[in-house]
């Protein structure tokens, strides 16, 4: 499977499932087909069949593959050779559009005032209306309100690096540049990203091979490689109807009215590379913090690293932790420098897949994130190289302490479920990022990351 990743869809690599609006990639990453051609393929119990479609995206072979459980219609997704030559054209076309476009937009960029590479941590008061009578959002972050009268959220958060909308990352980062400052009412990308109508195409009905009484306006279908598209018009022809598909996401183009006001700026360049264990560091955790000073602020803002098998609904579960302003999801443990995702499932490399959490110490503790994870592991903490259904030395459990204090917290509180838990606690060592598909993985596809949120994370690939 193939398509467009969340958010900005930038990559036609990266493979989805759309859930809830949201864009989600898959844990399968294979090449895909161009988005910009449509091919259909019909497979019946005994030939495969493929009848070429004029649409506005190029050639398409059409041959359906119905499945009426799900009301689903199967379409795969390549260019025909006789259309290669207008292909090309269209395709070079459109590249040079897409280029004059992303030229326009960089010379309306607005300056970019705070680092986003994660050495920048922000406290905002926030406020997140949605724009438009038609746009009703279900909250999966925090700062989202129904109404513009409602109290404004504070919010702390590592500055580009996930976790609330995208867009509101970009404001903070070009539009606040002191503490004081305030934007209001300011258009936000609600995360779905603009229409493209690139992922739009005309079809004739009757050269499709499908049934029309299972065409209507409003009919899902997925694409071979995963992309999931609907019916948005039929259209009754002298000669024969057409139908038109669109697989942007239902809420593509939607957005909020922000109104941010910057109440804190913290400089913490030590967190951009999840430091490895020091034993020469005192985290500082129980002091206090009363001025601003780099090295108090780095103390008050801390790194914990812990493997709980999937990664995903590992990260999940501190998203919503309060006092966690920020997360990432890697590889740590191993052998190889730079591993990829697909190297690290070989289990060959000696990597685990481990979930960074950078956490505020005067609302949260180091004590109280370990128990989240034991908690998390539940029975698999007896289980080697396993939890649940995944197996294997990249799915080990572990908690990875960062300084000699976390050491002590971290093997206390794994050594009271006794010898048989089998929960790994060594010295953290360097944590390789994981693909940025990977990241914020299931709130991409739909689940809160609202602080104290219980409801079930769904662990789905």
């Amino acid at each position: 499977m193939g398509g467009i990743s969340l958010y900005h869809r930038f990559c036609s690599t990266a493979l989805l499932l759309l859930v809830g609006g949201w864009d989600l990639p898959t844990r399968s990453h294979n090449s895909a087909s161009s988005v910009l051609a449509f091919t259909t393929t019909t497979t019946t119990t005994t030939t495969t069949t493929t009848t070429p479609v004029r649409s506005n995206l190029g050639a398409v072979q059409v041959n359906p593959l119905f499945q009426p459980r799900r009301r689903f219609i199967a379409l795969s997704m390549t260019s025909s050779s006789s259309d290669a030559s207008s292909s090309s054209t269209s395709s070079s076309s459109s590249s040079s559009s897409q280029q004059e476009e992303k030229e326009q937009d960089t010379t309306q960029q607005p300056q970019q005032y705070h680092a986003t590479d994660g050495s920048v941590i922000v406290t905002i008061d926030c406020k997140l209306v949605p724009e438009g009578q038609d746009f009703v959002p279900e909250r999966l972050v925090d700062g989202v309100v129904l109404h513009s009268d409602d109290a404004p959220h504070e919010l702390t958060l590592v500055l580009g690096q996930g976790n609330y909308l995208p867009g509101l990352h970009q404001l903070v980062a070009t539009q606040l540049p002191d503490v004081g400052d305030t934007v209001r009412e300011q258009s936000c990308d609600a995360g779905w990203g603009r229409h493209d109508p690139d992922l739009v195409a005309t079809l004739r009905l009757a050269q499709s091979g499908l049934d029309p009484n299972q065409v209507q306006v409003g009919t899902e279908l997925v694409l071979s490689n995963g992309l999931q598209c609907r019916v948005t018009e039929i259209q009754q022809g002298d000669d024969d109807a057409t139908f038109t598909i669109d697989a942007n996401p239902p809420l593509a183009g939607a957005s909020y009215l922000a109104t941010v006001t910057l109440q804190a700026i913290y400089e913490t360049p030590g967190l951009v590379d999840i430091p490895p264990y020091n034993s020469d560091d005192d985290d500082g955790e129980t002091d206090n913090h009363d001025d601003d000073s780099s090295q108090q602020q780095q103390q008050r803002f801390q790194v914990a690293t812990f493997a709980l098998g999937c990664f995903w609904g590992g990260e999940l579960e501190y998203m919503r932790e309060p006092g966690v302003v920020g997360t990432w999801v890697g590889y740590t443990q191993g052998q190889v420098e730079h591993p990829t995702y697909q190297q690290v499932c070989s289990g060959t490399t000696g990597h685990t897949e481990a979930i960074a959490v950078v956490y505020d110490t005067t609302v949260t503790s180091y004590e109280r994130l370990v128990h989240l994870a034991m908690a998390r592991l539940d029975e698999n903490k007896y289980l080697l190289h396993q939890v649940g259904n995944d197996k294997g030395p990249q799915y080990r459990h572990g908690v990875y302490y960062h300084t000699p204090r976390q050491q002590r917290v971290a093997q206390q509180i794994v050594d009271s479920f006794g010898d048989d838990c089998v929960t790994e606690v060594l010295p953290a060592t360097t944590f390789y990022k994981a693909e940025e598909y990977h990241q914020q993985y299931l709130l991409k596809g739909g689940q809160s990351a609202r602080k104290e949120d219980d409801t079930t994370i769904r662990c789905y690939g």
